[in-house]
């Protein structure tokens, strides 16, 4: 990306522990009710869990899965050590017992990463023994909830870009291990770049930076006057010409005169941090002709969200740097996702509660097409029955294997992959279905097959 300082892994790499235990992310009550199953004689039934959500945060249009993967590795790590069974201490020994041994050995489909969803969509169908299922219920949810919220309010800002790109650097403004998931969920979602290194070590998104305001202020003559030229120079003939010069902390017009006098019109970049964006890109970008530089990119940051970005459309920005409002899903921090025993052998089991009405059994789903590829609706009917009766509609399977036997099934998409599905998902949506304002879920869900 000319203008942004990038750099792009060659590998995969996975920076996480080989030997890592996920078992005490979870709640008390988890392991209390293990307990209290064992002594009555329910671990052992066969059971369904399942991953949805009653609604959509904030009215909007659709949703996307995000943190599927990150879910398949924390419950191949979910193993319990000595220390943490010590840490036990309220639970009985044949409980801690059953602990030392515990290994997932049930099935899992789902979603796959990157598809849209849609309020009562079955995310995710865990079956296996109460025991070995009931404990995972809070890993679970706490990957999804937190990697689907960023993802979906990162996809609404990709579409509010309009083809620009984004790069994400909100890492000052949440926790340390939350930024890096938060960047992946943010690339997943079509974000370009992260500024996060461990993001990019772990998960192969390029890395973008190049300096603060600290670096500008730091230069200053020696009776304590700022010298942002001298500033300029040095970062230029540290990281090149292509580099992107922050002109903001003093005075712009000036800064941006500074920038093109010192780099040559072959600057890659200015970023503007402040300001009424809109009106400043403008007269930047007439600046910059002026100068010559007719190549040299906008990138703009300063509490971007998708509605600002979308403000800034018709404007000269060529690129985007979202922070704060990503990696707290730009209002939702969550995506209310819940974690429901829906079958119990082999019987559907619902809670019946107001407001939170659910439908019983297992369940899978299709999604439906009109002949142009758009979407129509989700129909969803229970587990391993026939698939629906679609009339002259398309359809396509959106219920997959995750986990066989407690193992990751081969072949499942990379980070890579996901995002390009979702990227096509957009697609599919109907016109409305983009919108950022609130409304109904663009696509219905529809349940068949089951007892009325």
């Amino acid at each position: 990306m000319g203008g942004v300082n990038e750099t792009t892994p060659t590998t995969q790499a996975a920076s996480l522990p080989p030997n890592r235990s996920t078992s005490l992310l979870t709640d008390m009550y988890e392991l209390t009710m293990l307990q209290a199953a064992l002594r009555d004689g329910t671990a052992h039934r066969s059971c369904t869990f399942e991953v949805f959500a009653r609604r959509l945060p904030n009215e909007r249009r659709y949703g996307v899965v995000a943190g599927t993967a990150r879910v398949l590795r924390a419950i191949r790590d979910f193993v319990f050590t000595e220390d943490q069974l010590t840490h036990l201490s309220f639970l009985d020994d044949r409980t801690r017992e059953f602990l030392r041994d515990y290994r997932f050995t049930g099935q899992i489909d789902g979603y796959r990463e990157g598809e849209l969803y849609f309020p009562y969509s079955p995310l995710l169908t865990v079956r296996g023994t109460f025991a070995e299922c009931v404990i995972l219920e809070t890993v679970i949810l706490s990957i999804m909830n937190a990697d689907s919220a960023i993802a979906s309010a990162a996809a609404r800002m990709v579409t509010a870009a309009d083809g620009r790109p984004i790069i994400e650097m909100g890492s000052r403004r949440t926790h340390e291990y939350a930024a890096v998931t938060a960047s992946r969920a943010a690339y997943l979602a079509g974000f370009t770049a992260t500024s996060n290194l461990e993001a990019s070590h772990r998960y192969g998104i390029p890395a973008s930076g190049t300096a603060a305001h600290a670096w500008t202020l730091l230069h200053i003559n020696e009776d304590g006057t700022p010298n942002e030229e001298l500033a300029f120079r040095s970062q230029v003939e540290a990281l090149g010409p292509d580099t992107t010069l922050l002109v903001d902390t003093y005075d712009i017009t000036k800064g941006v005169e500074t920038a093109v006098r010192v780099a040559g019109p072959e600057l890659g970049g200015v970023r503007i941090d402040s300001g009424d964006l809109g009106a400043v890109t403008r007269r930047v970008r007439r600046q910059l002709d002026e100068l010559g530089a007719h190549n040299t990119r906008i990138v703009v940051s300063s509490d971007l969200d998708e509605f600002a970005i979308a403000g800034l459309r018709g404007d000269p920005v060529d690129v985007y740097g979202v922070g704060t409002s990503v990696v707290t899903g730009s209002g939702a921090p969550t995506a209310s996702m819940v974690y429901k025993l829906v079958e119990v052998d082999g019987h559907p089991v619902a809670k019946r509660s107001r407001g939170k009405g659910m439908t019983g059994g297992g369940k899978q789903a299709v999604r439906t097409y009109r002949s142009s590829g758009v979407a129509v609706e989700e129909l969803v009917s229970p587990f391993g029955a026939e698939a629906p009766d679609t009339g002259r509609l398309t359809s396509r399977q959106l219920t997959v294997p995750l986990m066989r036997d407690g193992v990751a099934v081969e072949g499942l998409p990379t980070l890579h992959e996901s995002r390009a599905h979702l990227a096509e998902q957009l697609l599919t949506l109907p016109w409305e279905g983009l919108a950022l304002s609130r409304d109904e879920p663009s696509i219905s869900t529809r349940f068949v097959g089951f007892p009325g």
